[in-house]
């Protein structure tokens, strides 16, 4: 993303958790055996042998959580830092990597309708508007949204009327890397997200194997744009514009295990081989020797090219399976979030980015307001007035033509000139003795000032209900996100996907 880096760059690597899931009810069925040991004091995992006399390796990472883990406690010690930075207007990544079932999805995502099993992405949502309602009264921010699959290798928009479109990967100097086409919807409450991540979720490619009955097919990115206004200490209006990307990733599989034939054969060979891409790019960043970043041998790390290595705070949520059966998988995924604890990124705040909207909207917003408030402008409407005499002596007020204000007009002033026009009218057509071609040429000039009267309320009102569109996309700080709901301006046609 294009923009100015500020001198506070934060060059961190990327955080690593790790949580091992409970033994699911086939494998308790089958008396697995638990080789996981988890301490989350020491930040720790132990893998045992899977056979007596096996030697047993430790791992360490920033985070590890154990099968009793919670959704909120996960949530609080890996993502909330990240959203935080996002709404100052860095760039964040969460994405959670794994075994396919071993509970990826529901780490990211959980079960949206029971509060405390609330995965990442949904408890962000609520996040992130608690902050703006809490934020000072002056500062203006803009939430968009966006929602793809990567599904054999294919970008697809979750939220597009057609789901057949493929998309392709761009890149510009002055924003990076970008998905030409992809639609962004903008959101001013918690709940909008939700509703926009129900509709995605009905078009995600998914499917069943053995491992998984509901397993992911495809790689899924929720991306939300945060842009904020405000005012610094210089007295200046200041433009910041934080991504977060929150990624679901398809999960590895071994198709001795899931049993995939046909068509989740050929999922699976796409998932494994955008993993392996993402693997080389995590080995090649931390041998420091490699002179080539594969990022484009896969649509997968070309999207993720800023949050490994570039400008992006990142973190890597690792799930694994305890059970003995997987024990070679679980061993390959903790090797992998081994490596990637070793990636450095250099996060800085985007100030003035060039793909930013919010500037845009407010001084289209103030040019409205001043083409609303104008004077003249085309408008024949009103003016002095005019007597004219009949054959008989009778005297008729006509009004002049003059300019005056136009869409500056407030309903009364409106109301004020309609009963003119009609006295006009009325008056006209009792001057029984005036002239026909008088009586025609006043007549012609009356229904004139009717048509353009009629004309300016129909400008007025397009421009207001322009300015009151992106008036309505932008949220102010401090405001109860929660109470106003009611008077919540959506963006987003909940009923196209009806149907599906």
């Amino acid at each position: 993303m294009g923009g100015k880096a500020r001198k506070d760059d934060d060059d961190q690597n990327v955080k690593v958790a790790v949580r091992c899931r409970p033994l699911n009810e086939d494998e308790a069925a089958m008396n697995a055996t638990e080789i996981v040991k988890v301490y989350p004091e020491q930040g720790s995992i132990v893998l045992m042998g899977k056979r007596k006399g096996d030697v047993e390796k430790k791992f360490t990472f920033d985070n590890v959580f154990g099968p009793d883990s919670k959704q909120l406690d996960l949530y609080n010690i890996c993502a909330r830092k990240i959203v935080d930075s996002v709404l100052e207007g860095y760039n964040g990544t969460i994405f959670a990597y794994g075994q396919t079932g071993t509970g990826k999805t529901f780490t990211m995502e959980g079960v949206r309708s029971i509060p405390e099993m609330k995965g990442i992405i949904p408890n962000s949502f609520a996040h992130i508007f608690g902050e703006i309602s809490k934020s000072k009264g002056d500062v203006k921010f803009l939430v968009r949204v966006s929602y793809l699959e990567i599904y054999n290798e294919d970008i697809r928009d979750l939220l597009s009327k057609d789901q057949k479109k493929k998309l392709e990967v761009k890149e510009r100097p002055d924003v990076g890397v970008y998905v030409k086409d992809l639609h962004q919807f903008s959101v001013k409450s918690a709940e909008d997200m939700d509703k926009i991540m129900t509709v995605g979720n009905k078009n995600r490619s998914v499917g069943a194997t053995k491992m998984n009955s509901h397993s992911s097919r495809s790689h899924a990115i929720f991306s939300i744009t945060i842009e904020r206004y405000d005012q610094g200490l210089d007295g200046k209006g200041h433009l910041r514009m934080g991504k977060l990307h929150l990624v679901d990733l398809a999960g590895s599989e071994r198709q001795t295990k899931t049993g995939a034939t046909g068509d989740r054969l050929k999922e699976a060979t796409k998932i494994n081989l955008s993993l392996s891409t993402l693997g080389n790019v995590i080995s090649a960043l931390v041998d420091g020797k490699s002179s080539h970043i594969p990022y484009r041998d896969s649509k997968l790390t070309r999207l993720l090219q800023d949050s490994l290595g570039g400008n992006s705070k990142t973190v890597m949520l690792a799930n694994i399976n305890p059970a003995s059966y997987n024990a070679d998988e679980t061993m390959a995924t903790l090797r992998y979030a081994n490596r990637a604890k070793n990636i450095k990124n250099k996060a800085h705040i985007n100030e003035d980015p060039k793909d930013a909207m919010l500037r845009e909207f407010q001084k289209e917003i103030e040019a409205l307001k001043r083409q609303l408030a104008e004077e003249g402008g085309g408008g024949d409407v009103s003016g002095e007035s005019e007597e004219v005499t009949d054959e008989e002596g009778n005297k008729i007020r006509i009004k002049k033509k003059r300019k005056k204000k136009r869409l500056s007009m407030n309903d009364d002033e409106i109301k004020a000139i309609k009963a003119q026009l009609e006295k006009e009218k009325k008056e006209l057509l009792d001057a029984k003795s005036m002239e026909t071609v008088e009586k025609e040429k006043i007549s012609k000039e009356l229904e004139k000032r009717e048509k353009e009267l009629q004309k300016t309320q129909e400008e007025k009102k397009k421009l207001s209900e322009k300015l009151t569109l992106l008036e309505g996309k932008l949220i102010v700080g401090g405001v109860d996100l929660v109470s106003s709901l009611s008077l919540s301006f959506f963006h987003f046609d909940f009923n196209i996907f009806k149907n599906l």
